[in-house]
């Protein structure tokens, strides 16, 4: 009889495991938006969303909640508020309106202008390296012009409007093609005559002129003269430039908190410190529905039946890249230790399946660019049990093996992918990847992170749990001004996997 339910058992898991799909799952299926669940539920993220929109034209608005657990993590209502006051800034400063007009026309007519400004300032962001940059810096600069009360214009000449749908009700957060600095945005770098820093370095700052714009250049390699763009006396000089445009790859929100006026406005703001980036993604972040089409199609094909998701986002950054059996050691290793994963039942042991009990299913989704670590996911558990009798599947979405930015199909399997991520409920991230950054934040997820190996070998211990779900600020943009704020500031701390890195936690 034993033998029996021994044999049931392992047929019923190789039946499981052998529909798992191919790496193109995005590709198989006619697009459909349906989600489970309320379409709006108890959420609190719910509390931030702007009205006003067509749900149809953008569907992921107000569907997201359906597939999440209710987040924890309540906005402030001063949050809300601001939020609710910059909608109505944009609106009467975006694209379109007699005040962007008259501030286009101060760019084309000279460089200087009087100290006294424009009635609304604008800040211009630029996208940079790949799409977890990308948001990162994105949400960066939200965060500043909410702190200094600018309008936020995105370039749109990537692929920027087939990923995100419009934020901001009654507006666009698109700069318009026709903006008086477009053609020129591409050779704004270090030596551009407006480059911020490198008019400190000159000595081409003064009092009594303002330029119509400046260039800020934050970056890993940042020099000390583009630090100070995060000075508090060097924000009293920038305050009156009605144009900024920022060239990032970072997440550099952390160094805001280290402007002493800025950290008294973002206390009030997040009381959580550690929320930011979770709750202005939340805000700003909305999937078109291409992109929305692929998440809900593969969270309800693959994902809604699991009793828990566990998320593993896998990045190799040797060179050359590819699978190689030190990182495959790594991840049992962590997921393993770390109860993540079952291990495998001993060989020759006796697994029996009771009847009378269903097993638990647990859904593993890997993101990679190499589909070779999740085929060997897949091939452990189809050929050996569980030491737990829990039923394993290992689900893919797409193996590209090389990453391939600025082509419109590439990123937006990469957006749906970083969703499915934050939808997991526990996730285990690369170490420096801001592609696991952002489906941590998004995902409101403390992720164990894996260290980077050396030496192709396996570090030991081969993990470790984050401090907190914001991301990680890959290289301090701490300048010499910042010195001592940053020693007195607590929930400021270095990265747990990046030494050069800041993020923030909550003050616990």
């Amino acid at each position: 009889m034993k033998l029996t339910i021994t044999f049931a058992t392992c047929l019923v898991l190789s039946m499981v495991l052998l529909v798992l799909p191919s790496h193109n799952i995005f590709n198989d299926h006619k697009s459909h938006l349906t989600t489970t669940g309320n379409k709006l539920s108890n959420s609190f993220q719910n509390l931030l969303l702007a009205t006003g929109f067509d749900e149809e034209s953008c569907m992921s608005r107000y569907h997201q909640s359906s597939l999440r657990k209710p987040s924890p993590y309540k906005p402030s209502t001063n949050l809300v508020s601001k939020l609710r006051s910059y909608e109505m800034l944009h609106k009467r400063c975006g694209p379109g309106t007699k005040a962007y007009e008259r501030a286009t026309k101060q760019l084309g007519k000279n460089n200087v202008i009087n100290s006294s400004g424009d009635d609304c300032q604008y800040v211009v962001w630029a996208p940079m390296f790949g799409l977890g940059n990308r948001i990162l810096s994105m949400v960066s600069v939200f965060t500043y012009a909410l702190m200094t009360d600018r309008v936020m214009l995105v370039d749109q000449r990537n692929d920027i409007t087939d990923l995100f749908c419009e934020p901001f009700p009654g507006t666009s957060w698109l700069l318009p093609s026709d903006f008086p600095l477009t053609n020129q945005i591409d050779s704004f770098n270090r030596t551009h005559s407006h480059c911020y820093g490198t008019m400190l370095k000159n000595h081409a700052v003064n009092s009594t002129t303002r330029p119509s714009y400046l260039y800020i250049d934050i970056f890993h390699d940042s020099r000390d003269h583009d630090k100070r763009f995060f000075c508090e006396e060097n924000q009293a000089f920038i305050k009156n430039v009605p144009w900024l445009v920022v060239k990032s790859n970072l997440y550099y929100a952390p160094s805001l908190w280290l402007i002493p006026s800025f950290q008294t406005k973002l206390m009030k703001l997040f009381p959580e410190r550690d929320t930011v980036f979770h709750h202005l993604s939340h805000y700003l972040l909305h999937p078109t529905n291409e992109v929305w089409g692929m998440v809900t199609r593969s969270y309800n094909a693959y994902l809604s039946r699991a009793d828990e998701v566990l998320g593993l986002q896998i990045r190799v950054f040797s060179t050359p890249s590819g699978y190689f059996q030190h990182v495959m050691d790594q991840i049992l290793s962590c997921t393993q230790r770390e109860k993540l994963l079952p291990e495998l039942a001993s060989n020759g042991s006796q697994q029996v399946m009771n009847i009378t009990k269903t097993p638990k299913l647990k859904a593993v989704l890997v993101t990679s660019l190499h589909p070779e670590y999740s085929d060997e996911l897949k091939n452990m558990f189809m050929e050996r049990p569980s030491s737990t009798g829990e039923i394993v599947e290992v689900y893919q979405p797409s193996g590209e093996r090389v990453q391939q930015t600025d082509k419109k199909v590439h990123d937006q399997k990469a957006l749906a992918e970083i969703y499915l991520l934050s939808l997991t409920d526990k996730l285990v991230t690369s170490t420096r990847s801001t592609f696991g950054y952002v489906a941590q934040g998004l995902g409101g997820l403390k992720p164990w992170i894996l260290y980077e190996p050396r030496h192709q070998k396996a570090p030991d211990p081969p993990c470790v749990r984050a401090m907190s779900m914001e991301p990680c600020s890959l290289k301090a943009l701490v300048s010499a001004c910042q010195a001592e704020t940053i020693k007195t500031t607590p929930f400021v701390k270095y990265c747990e996997d990046r030494i050069t890195g800041i993020k923030l936690v909550d003050e616990l």
